[in-house]
């Protein structure tokens, strides 16, 4: 990420924002201290986009493989590969 101080954003503000939409990231400083940062307004959009709650992921993902609809015999550990049934390694104390 690239450094430049409130004067030189000030100065080169437009070669800035040119970077910043190129996918750069610019940490602007004031006496050496980081105090903002430019990102484009995609980038800003991605990060300021609400989160799903874990309920509503679960949810999501059920619709999405239409879980209600399943048969009752499905073994899900054999979907999914979800447990090791292996007994492990012996044990040599």
């Amino acid at each position: 990420m690239n450094q430049c101080s409130i004067a030189q954003a000030r100065d080169q503000f437009t070669q800035l924002v040119y970077k910043v939409e190129a996918g750069e990231k610019i940490e602007v400083t004031r006496r050496g201290q980081r105090v903002a940062v430019i990102l484009s307004a995609e980038e800003y959009d991605r990060l300021s986009e609400p989160k799903q709650s874990f309920g509503e992921a679960v949810l999501a993902w059920r619709k999405k493989f239409d879980v209600d609809n399943w048969d009752d015999d499905l073994d899900i550990d054999e979907i999914f590969n979800v447990w090791d049934k292996s007994p492990g390694r012996e044990d040599d104390l």
